[in-house]
Formats: structure tokens, sequence, C-alpha cells
């Protein structure tokens, strides 16, 4: 990977649950370690580095806490720029606004945020009564979890959100990792936030930029499926176990994310460490 990346213009992009922070039953206690924080922290100051997740934006930056990268909240839906932006030659310069008259900010579903806020009512409402479903306010989508709610209980729960989008016909049902999430039906997702960002970046049309891109969820394939179109750089899911994906390489779990990232921060300030000798084993995926 150093051999393919080496003069290219590296940017960072990272799912975070299951990615950064474990998987948990409880979506509110998902904390990052302070261990990760500071590999995140440590790659952003060499390349430009965007965290993309299903989650509201504003939590997505509660629990990482670091100012210098882009958050891309709601699936791509929220994103916000850090106050200063990392060019290719290193350094940083204040935000410009960009072609589509966005200063920071980009927030493609914002039409939406009335019927959004209803669907969070309604769904609270109608699944009360279902132990252990946790309905969460993602801003510009809805996640219904149900990682604590018995099997038996899995189709009531399903028909009684579907009952719901009924009555919204503008609004899709996607899956997850034991989530169902209510989006929008706009054409937007993690891929298309990873093709603003590069734009943003200025680098949209460059042949030599090199897109790392590592999630471990279902909704992580679209920007998969963008860096093999692009036929630039690597996508690389996070998994114990072998799946079906577009990514070309895996990584275990957030602990090896964080070996990954550790190295790759130590290999751009010309240390003597390389990937080769990490604990982390970045496995080849065969076609």
């Amino acid at each position: 990977m150093t051999k393919a990346a080496k003069g290219k213009r590296i940017v960072v992009f990272l799912d975070y649950d299951g990615t950064l922070s474990p998987i948990v039953n409880d979506p509110d206690l998902a904390f990052m370690s302070d261990e990760m924080r500071g590999a995140v922290r440590e790659v952003s100051k060499y390349f430009p580095t965007a965290i993309i997740s299903g989650r509201s934006r504003d939590k997505v930056k509660e629990f990482v806490k670091l100012d210098n990268v882009y958050y891309a909240g709601s699936h791509g839906m929220d994103i916000m720029a850090p106050p200063q932006q990392l060019t290719s030659d290193g350094k940083r310069r204040p935000l410009a606004i960009d072609r589509k008259g966005n200063e920071g900010s980009f927030q493609p579903a914002k039409k939406f945020l009335p019927a959004i806020q209803e669907i969070f009512t309604a769904l609270e409402e109608n699944t009360r009564k279902i132990k252990g479903a946790r309905v969460e306010d993602n801003r510009f989508c809805v996640s219904v979890h149900f990682r604590q709610v018995r099997e038996e209980d899995y189709d009531i729960l399903k028909e009684k959100v579907k009952s719901v989008l009924e009555n919204y016909p503008d609004f899709r049902l996607t899956w997850g990792r034991k989530v169902m999430e209510v989006r929008p039906c706009i054409e937007w997702n993690k891929g298309h936030a990873l093709e603003y960002l590069l734009e943003r970046l200025g680098l949209s049309n460059s042949s030599d930029v090199f897109p790392l891109y590592i999630g471990d969820d279902r909704t992580d394939e679209d920007a998969f499926k963008v860096i093999e179109s692009r036929g630039q750089g690597y996508p690389i899911v996070v998994s114990s176990v072998a799946k079906d994906t577009k990514a070309r390489f895996s990584l275990k779990d957030p602990k090896e994310v964080h070996t990954f990232l550790s190295h790759l921060a130590r290999w751009r300030k010309g240390s003597s460490s390389s990937f080769s000798r990490s604990s982390a084993q970045i496995v080849g995926i065969d076609d």
C-alpha cells in the first residue's frame, strides 16, 4: 500500500461505529478510546481526514472531540468542514466558499427536516411497547435500533416502522447492523459525501489522489463502490469474518484500525516503522 500511495495525495475517510469505536448495545455509550482519538489526531495532521457516519453530525463530533477533521453526519447529508482546510502542500488555510455557495457546511436534505421530526415522534410512539427498541434522532435520518429486541419481536417492529412510513412517500427504509434507518428519498449516500469532500478539497479530478475509506457497515459499501469506480485508493472493510463487500482489504476490529492509523501517521512522518511491521494484519480480499 505504501508503494502504491507514494507520491500521491492521500485523503482519509472513516466510519465511526464499529470502526473508531466498538459496537455496543446502547448507542449513547459508543465512546472511542483516548488512544484512537490520538491516532485520528495524528493522521489528520498530515492528511485531510473526514468521519462519515449514520449518526448526527453533532453526536459524532461530541464523541470524537477533534476540530481539524470534516464531520459528515446522517450518511453524509450534514457535512461540516473544520475552521481551516488542510491543503495538498501540508498547510492549513481558511475555508473558501465552494462552487455550490457553501461555506463550511453542506446539507442536501435540509427541506426534509420538518417531516423527519414528525417521523421521529411517530416512531417513538409506535415502538414504545417493544422492549429493547431504541429510536435515535440523527437529524437528517432516524435510526431504529433493535440490537436489544427479542428475535420474536423483529417482525412486529418492522411492521410498525413500515406503517409509519406509509404516510411519508418521500422517505425510504434502509438496513444496517441491527438497525433500521429512515432516510429521505434523495440520491445521496456515503459515496456521494466522499465525492463531495474530494471536490471540496479540489481533488475530484486529480489523477494523483489516493483516498482511503475504512468502514464496517453495509452503508459504507456505497463509498467502497466510488473508490472502486475511480480506480484510485483503497476501500478497507472492518470485519472479523468473511463477507460480501466491495472492499479490497480488511481489518479485524477497531483495535487493528487504531494500529493501522498509527502506522499511517508514522509512515508519513518518515519514521522507520512501516505497515509490514504492524501487528494489524491488513488482509487482501480476493475477487
